[in-house]
């Protein structure tokens, strides 16, 4: 009869041996994988080029980050900017790559956390035909102006901002779902202007930026941003982030991250996007996702 105390027998020599082992077998054990916890997350990209594009340029660098995280990642792209809009203020997405002014309006609503972002600033164009006669944004008073969605932050509600408050000016806005459609419209005289950035203008064929010209810029803003859900776990977030920051620190990846363009990439976060809460842009932007 083992040994006991209070009527309660010890475990025997047998019995601690084999727990002895089986902590020492659940301690060397590999720490499990952000993969084996998660699910497919998706990842949707403001559609800034037409689709087909979009994919082209964007698929490569969401199987990057898959493969380096373990992470499932689903690529998503939407046919117009304000559906993409609408998709993210509903908390479709779980990964995105969006207007930085978008990320403010979220903050206090879907709440998505900035991770990455290009280092250059965004410049938000005001472009004409190469051969219009227009030689200053005043002569635009009244004419109508292209954008990629009434939101772009620099293509459409930045230029707004400073037209009326500096100039005087005003714009009538047609909404052309995509930038390379505005450069079409733009290049083939469709439009009087149009609204853009520069990045994704130095990503036009040659052809069609040889038909445009750069009538105006605006201040420079904080790059569009990779952000994610909060509802996320904080271990994939941070492994996305980490995947795309590491990514730019080779030749491959930073060529991949170059065509978004994202040059170089460098981690980011709300407090690089809260200064364009005092420009006074609100006024300029449409609820996309119906919230108040």
């Amino acid at each position: 009869m083992p040994a006991s105390m209070n009527g309660a027998p010890f475990p025997s020599f047998l019995a601690r041996f084999a727990l002895g082992v089986l902590t020492l077998w659940l301690a060397l054990m590999p720490a499990p994988s952000v993969a084996a916890t998660a699910e497919t997350y998706s990842f949707a990209v403001v559609p800034q080029f037409e689709r087909r594009r979009l994919v082209e340029i964007w698929k490569p660098i969401v199987d990057e980050v898959s493969a380096r995280t373990g992470i499932e990642l689903r690529l998503v792209t939407t046919f117009s900017v304000s559906e993409f809009e609408r998709q993210m203020s509903a908390g479709v997405f779980d990964f995105v790559f969006t207007n930085p002014y978008h990320i403010l309006v979220e903050r206090d609503r879907q709440g998505y956390i900035p991770l990455v972002r290009g280092a250059a600033p965004l410049r938000g164009l005001i472009l004409v035909p190469k051969d219009s006669p227009v030689q200053s944004v005043r002569e635009l008073d009244g004419k109508t102006m292209a954008v990629p969605s009434v939101n772009a932050l620099g293509a459409s509600i930045l230029i707004q901002a400073e037209l009326e408050r500096l100039y005087h000016v005003h714009v009538v806005l047609r909404d052309v779902k995509t930038h390379a459609s505005v450069y079409l419209h733009v290049a083939n005289g469709l439009v009087e202007c149009g609204g853009g950035v520069q990045k994704v203008l130095d990503e036009q064929e040659p052809a069609i930026r040889e038909r445009i010209r750069v009538l105006y810029t605006t201040r420079d803003m904080p790059s569009h941003p990779v952000a994610a859900h909060p509802r996320l776990p904080k271990v994939a977030r941070e492994a996305v982030r980490r995947a795309l920051l590491d990514m730019q620190a080779t030749a491959e990846g930073a060529a991949l991250l170059a065509r978004v363009p994202m040059r170089p990439a460098v981690a980011t976060s709300m407090a690089d996007y809260l200064p364009m809460a005092d420009w006074g842009l609100e006024g300029y932007w449409r609820d996309e996702g119906g919230a108040p």
